[in-house]
């Protein structure tokens, strides 16, 4: 009887060993080491938010770093803002990314991008039988055709590069971008498109060394959300609320942690993570340890899952039953 047991002890703890072994045989594109310490980062939106975070770290982190908006005032006041948080100096450029011949000439009149990271965003939340189809029309075109551009204008010079060192195109969405809310339909859609956009962009571009991450912040404490907050369905808050909120500058080290370890899906909570595993679908995955834990916990996330759904259903149910 104690063989008996110790034979199932070890197969217990073998078993999953050898299934870590096997994910990391299989496991593709390979693991990867983004360096940004004297390598040029790209930054859109970058003039306040998590663009603004991410650019202050990635400067002092030792990187030279572009930022880039539509508002020359307020890059000026960016520049000024880093130069004194850390001694460096940044380079702006003034261009709207729905344009991509304007696009083309900012991106060609700096060094070769290392790292390209599209963070501008706008979003209005709003029921779609109010919102009017110009909203619509800006937030995709912002959100999603914007970062279209940027690519299309960047990789000839990244795949071309002379430095062969290994390189990234980041995107920032959102966790609205990983699952439906209430009142943000024309933002979820332009999120999401992100995500089709990444898993193809990475199949063209590994070959090249060039690595996509899809970045999937919560509610973040920016100046575009306190005006948000103040426009949106109570119900979108309700819902959002799931998540809870998070600094801009703690954001932004997840997110420039997760550039630089090359991985695909970069979440920023706990509860980021576990909605990153029960929506992983077919996305690449670089580490084994979290392709152990996606497989063994999707089911069990699946049902989670659900008992989100019946709750916020519950709660649209409800707040439509007090309003008739």
């Amino acid at each position: 009887m104690a063989n008996t047991n110790l034979s199932f002890l070890s197969l217990f703890i073998l078993l999953p060993i050898f299934f870590i072994i096997f994910l990391k045989l299989i496991l593709r594109p390979r693991s990867v080491k983004i360096p940004i310490n004297s390598r040029h980062v790209f930054i859109t939106g970058g003039s306040s938010g998590i663009g603004l975070a991410l650019a202050r770290q990635a400067a002092a982190e030792g990187a030279h770093v572009t930022i880039l908006a539509r508002n020359l005032h307020n890059l000026e006041e960016a520049k000024t803002y880093i130069q004194r948080a850390t001694g460096v100096d940044v380079d702006i450029v003034s261009a709207d990314v729905c344009d991509f011949d304007a696009v083309k000439v900012a991106v060609e009149s700096v060094d070769p991008i290392d790292v390209l990271v599209c963070n501008q965003g706008v979003f209005a939340a709003e029921e779609i039988v109010d919102q009017e189809m110009k909203v619509v029309k800006d937030m995709i075109d912002v959100n999603l055709i914007g970062c279209f551009n940027l690519v299309k204008a960047v990789l000839p010079r990244m795949k071309n590069r002379s430095d062969r060192k290994p390189v990234s195109i980041a995107f920032i969405s959102s966790q609205a971008g990983q699952v439906g809310v209430y009142g943000y339909t024309a933002y979820s859609a332009s999120k999401f498109g992100l995500r089709g956009l990444a898993e193809a962009l990475q199949q063209e571009v590994i070959a090249d060394d060039i690595h996509v991450s899809l970045i999937f912040p919560p509610d973040t404490d920016t100046p575009g959300l306190v005006k948000e907050k103040k426009r949106r369905p109570p119900l979108t808050s309700i819902i959002a609320a799931s998540s809870g909120s998070m600094k801009v500058d703690e954001v932004a080290k997840k997110a420039l942690n997760g550039i630089k370890s090359g991985s695909f899906f970069v979440s920023c909570n706990f509860e980021g993570f576990m909605l990153s595993i029960a929506t992983v679908g077919l996305s690449p995955q670089r580490s084994c340890l979290v392709a152990f834990v996606e497989v063994i916990s999707i089911g069990v996330l699946r049902i989670v899952g659900l008992c989100f759904q019946w709750i916020w259903y519950g709660r649209i149910e409800k707040w439509h039953a007090q309003k008739r």
